[in-house]
């Protein structure tokens, strides 16, 4: 009877039984469906900060194995003397013994070069430089902005361009010798300067609107796609003076007897012109772009108020530049300290150690089992790298300032 009562009761209510049956819905409150989705943004928004150092780490650990551990072991090496022993190799720790070789030992003529006498024409060049330095100084000081950090950045800036300068006006005559350090500052600043002025006068031609000029620049571009090695073996080879391509024009300049490897700046000479002859491109290619995202509107109206090319290259052309031309230089100039491919080639180092490099003089120390003394030679290479490039980011941020 309960049973019965039971269906009777449902039979009369829709929503239980048959096809009368209504589904009851519950409720939704509005706020659970506005968290769900906003937990979920949380998770993914913490998996996405969490995934960014776990996909950087192989990188970073790659580059402290390949970059920063040899820096710090090749320290190590540098104040250490190696010897060859049964079984392996010993280091044993000796200091700065390795520095103080190539300052005041056996290597200061190979590396510091051989130092004549002084001369009142050396003190007066000498004390040129030093006047034209104290200058720099004192345009600093009486500067409004003037910071402790920026203080003592130049003032060492200014003591190691007074010793360069001590050690360039007692080497480069009255019987003065190159060290392998002054070559290579040779090598850097020589070569880059004439990289720069041929490539801005490349570039400045190609970007008028004259015939050919995309072919030109195809044509310019091909001495960068050789290899230094192939380059240093092409010189070589035209600057025989006997047997090369150019001997008849060196017959008929009388230079027949003339050797540029036997001369220490002949040797020089033919390096650099093989330096500049390929890098040249580089310049010329970056200096290219740089013109041609220059806005011809300026240079339209200071045309129609009657400026002459000059002035519009030196206060519309030049400023517009001038940062990509820093920034090319510094690249350029920690890539040149690196040279070693020319010299090796082209003259082995020769005559005597004349056109030695930093860097070559750094590989003839380690083919001598001398690995402290190369560790030493290419620490210094180091030093002066970073020198001249905190040189020129100093001169790119002053350039940003003044535009501020």
């Amino acid at each position: 009877m309960n049973v019965k009562h039971d269906l009777n009761a449902n039979a009369h209510d829709p929503t239980q039984i048959g096809l009368g049956h209504v589904p009851s819905y519950d409720t939704v409150d509005p706020e659970s469906q506005e968290q769900e989705p906003s937990r979920i943004h949380t998770v993914i928004a913490a998996a996405e900060r969490r995934a960014g150092p776990i996909f950087l780490l192989p990188s970073v650990l790659a580059l402290l194995f390949l970059s920063v551990f040899p820096l710090i072991t090749s320290l190590y090496v540098s104040l250490a003397r190696f010897k060859i022993a049964r079984g392996g190799f010993t280091l044993t720790f000796v200091g700065l013994d390795n520095y103080k070789k190539l300052f005041l030992g056996s290597e200061q003529t190979h590396f510091l070069g051989a130092f004549a006498p002084s001369t009142p024409a050396t003190w007066i060049v000498f004390s040129i430089l030093v006047i034209a330095l104290a200058v720099f100084l004192a345009r600093y000081l009486l500067n409004a902005r003037v910071s402790v950090g920026g203080l003592i950045g130049r003032l060492l800036l200014a003591l190691g361009l007074g010793t360069l300068a001590w050690i360039f006006t007692h080497t480069l005559w009255n019987g003065g010798r190159l060290g392998t350090v002054t070559v290579t500052i040779v090598y850097v600043f020589v070569g880059i300067f004439f990289q720069y002025i041929i490539g801005l006068g490349l570039a400045m031609l190609t970007v008028q609107n004259i015939p050919g000029r995309r072919f030109f620049r195809v044509v310019f571009l091909l001495p960068m796609m050789i290899t230094p090695v192939g380059v240093a073996y092409m010189f070589r080879m035209l600057t025989d003076t006997s047997k090369g391509p150019f001997t008849p024009i060196w017959q008929a300049m009388g230079l027949t007897d003339f050797s540029w490897v036997n001369n220490a700046w002949g040797a020089r000479t033919a390096i650099l012109i093989a330096d500049i002859w390929q890098w040249t491109p580089f310049m010329f290619i970056v200096l290219v772009a740089a013109l041609e995202s220059q806005s011809v509107e300026p240079m339209e109206a200071a045309t129609v108020d009657g400026a002459n090319q000059w002035q519009i290259f030196r206060h519309i052309v030049w400023p517009g530049i001038l940062p990509v031309s820093m920034t090319l230089i510094l690249i350029r100039l920690i890539e040149a300290f690196k040279i070693i491919d020319l010299p090796n080639v082209m003259t082995n180092g020769g005559p005597g150690t004349a056109t030695q490099s930093l860097t070559y003089h750094a590989f003839i120390n380690w083919r001598g089992l001398d690995v402290g003394g190369s560790a030493a030679v290419a620490y210094m290479l180091l030093f002066l790298v970073t020198f001249f490039s905190m040189m020129f980011v100093n001169l790119i941020r002053q350039q940003a300032v003044e535009k501020l």
